[in-house]
């Protein structure tokens, strides 16, 4: 007999926001107004490369507590035009601030969100958002993209002072959301962040996994489609 769930709780970057298209045309649209070709960066796509790779790391440390929230928004930056040879920290902070202004107003979201949010919303679930990003940039991006009307909480890593993978952030959510976890389950794309740490808290998890990665957790269910949500729910 299948388990019946009353709060569903979703990552949102990766999961239902597109972040690599968005953060593409962000920096794409960076990339023109700062002329960084005429700086020497002369292949966008390399670039692109680039910041994910040190922005990957960096969040990596970020989530570890070894770095603050101001230091992982600019440097990132720094360290990826210190690839191309370019020492320019205050370029490097221009960047920072122009990336965060804009990123949040792009409206791209990964195949069938909507789709799968107004069925979910259709059976009268609950849901909520549980998301490592900053508290001001993920209300914007529910915003601009339109589905911020589907959710109950945001529960951010600000707000709780804990991140996934940590037990804290799921207990908070519980605590917030005024659910118990046997009646909860846990939608996201990063196995060793919002499964795992789902895992630990005693929840049950779907895992995102578009792009078939292999891995060795063992997820409740995992889908590459998000419309497969509907065959579990």
């Amino acid at each position: 007999m299948a388990k019946t769930y009353k709060h569903l709780f979703f990552d949102l970057d990766h999961t239902l926001w597109d972040f690599d298209k968005n953060s593409r045309a962000t920096l794409n649209k960076l990339y023109h107004e700062y002329d960084l070709a005429g700086r020497g960066i002369t292949d966008f796509e390399e670039l692109f490369k680039v910041y994910n790779f040190q922005n990957d790391k960096l969040w990596e440390r970020y989530r570890n507590g070894y770095i603050k929230r101001d230091e992982l928004r600019w440097k990132r930056m720094w360290l990826m035009l210190l690839d191309f040879k370019i020492a320019d920290t205050a370029l490097a902070h221009e960047l920072g601030i122009a990336y965060l202004e804009l990123l949040p107003t792009q409206k791209l979201l990964l195949p069938n969100t909507v789709q799968m949010l107004d069925y979910c919303k259709e059976k009268q679930y609950i849901m909520h958002l549980i998301t490592n990003g900053f508290e001001t940039t993920q209300r914007l991006k529910l915003q601009y993209s339109g589905i911020s009307r589907y959710f109950t909480h945001l529960i951010t890593s600000e707000k709780c002072n804990s991140m996934k993978p940590h037990k804290d952030i799921f207990d908070f959510a519980l605590k917030v959301a005024e659910a118990e976890k046997e009646e909860s389950i846990m939608i996201g794309d990063a196995v060793d962040i919002d499964i795992l740490g789902a895992i630990n808290a005693g929840w049950d998890t779907v895992y995102f996994n578009p792009h078939q990665k292999p891995h060795e957790r063992k997820p409740t269910h995992e889908i590459v489609d998000l419309k497969e949500l509907i065959g579990i729910f």
